[in-house]
């Protein structure tokens, strides 16, 4: 095997992807709040020899890879923050950091993009370019946009745009590539319920927002049943209610939040539309203010059918022809990648292990995964560029 083929590379820098991937993993931070991650990454690239610019979308770092000859840009892209629960993985290199753990595979995803840097630093392509995209604040869903409104897509343009993501759902061994839908979209709500506080005994002299909240979570709990088509694909949860501070102390507000989301933008929008209408109808009912707020908004994510061929090409040159699988379903989950795959053609690919789900608090990316996702990226390079 040729030392410098994408699948030779990527298994000799398995160890140290694994050593990056793991550190990592120790010092998980949250949304926008990446520093000690985004310089760990700058640093790294500056010791392979490229130039990282840091600070895109408050947190992110971009570098870029000049072929030898001029021609299309492609972009590579992962993601870098973690999520807000704890590290029950039981590993020697868990999360230091109570309260915060890489429990979706962020750690794996950004040590993966680090090895395909290095191999590109001292391997670059025949021609155009390469954009190596560490995105912070995925799980929010506003990271993407933040580096748009930044001057990303001006700064670093790119003709074509992957990514990938760990996949529980899939088997160990297997790579997901489909063409078409691949993630809903979502839009992140708060909801704020504020009545008259009091004593709870004379209830008749307060306006319970407590009690509003929970008539208006059992409201949004059928809103898909009763306002969506059946052949649509949609789901709404309410994933906090928050109320009160005593037994017998009547609150002045309540809070929910959740999440919406649909492969149709149009459903999308008519979740929300029904959302609006419940908390109208509530308020009305109960004398509460309920004001609804919008905190996020990611449309689905589309591979275009030719990206999603370059992508599949590149799998089975790491994975065979029999670990793909092409015909998987969309699947529920939302990335704001979807932002970048509208900025230009791309393909969003997933790779299975058999572990808990991700945002479970056992969940540890799997770094066998690391040589496979590198390899992945440095073939559709290889592809691509030359």
């Amino acid at each position: 095997m040729n030392a410098h083929s994408p699948k030779a590379f990527a298994a000799a820098a398995a160890q140290q992807m694994t050593e990056w991937r793991h550190a990592l993993h120790r010092q998980p931070e949250l949304a926008f709040e990446e520093s000690r991650t985004a310089a760990f990454v700058a640093e790294r690239l500056r010791e392979f020899g490229l130039d990282p610019v840091e600070g895109i979308g408050a947190t992110g770092v971009v570098a870029v890879v000049e072929g030898r000859e001029p021609g299309r840009s492609i972009a590579l892209r992962a993601d870098m923050d973690a999520l807000p629960m704890d590290d029950r993985s039981g590993q020697s290199y868990a999360s230091n950091t109570p309260g915060v753990a890489h429990a979706c595979g962020h750690d794996g995803h950004t040590a993966a993009l680090l090895g395909v840097a290095q191999h590109l630093a001292t391997n670059p392509p025949a021609s155009g370019r390469v954009v190596l995209i560490f995105q912070p604040a995925e799980e929010n869903g506003k990271g993407a946009a933040a580096m748009i409104a930044d001057g990303l897509l001006d700064r670093f343009a790119f003709d074509e745009v992957y990514g990938f993501h760990n996949m529980p759902l899939l088997k160990p061994g297997e790579g997901g590539v489909r063409a078409g839908s691949v993630l809903n979209g979502y839009i992140i709500w708060d909801i704020t319920v504020t009545g008259v506080g009091g004593h709870g005994a004379a209830f008749y002299k307060a306006v319970d927002p407590l009690q509003a909240a929970a008539r208006l979570a059992v409201e949004i709990s059928s809103i898909v049943g009763r306002y969506v088509d059946p052949s649509a694909v949609a789901l709404i949860n309410v994933g906090s209610l928050n109320a009160g501070s005593s037994h017998n102390i009547i609150a002045e507000t309540a809070t929910l939040s959740g999440t919406l989301r649909a492969l149709d933008p149009d459903v999308q929008a008519l979740l929300f539309d029904r959302l609006e209408k419940a908390c109208t109808g509530i308020a009305a009912m109960t004398g509460c203010e309920v004001a609804l707020t919008k905190r996020a908004e990611v449309p689905p994510c589309v591979n275009s059918a030719k990206a999603a061929a370059h992508a599949r090409k590149a799998c089975e040159a790491v994975l065979g022809e029999d670990g793909i699988v092409g015909d998987h379903p969309p699947y529920p989950f939302t990335d704001d990648m979807a932002l970048f795959l509208n900025a230009a053609p791309g393909a969003y690919l997933f790779l299975g292990q058999d572990s808990v789900m991700c945002h479970n608090p056992e969940y540890d990316f799997d770094d066998a995964l690391l040589p496979v996702a590198a390899g992945i990226f440095a073939a559709l390079v290889k592809d691509r560029l030359g």
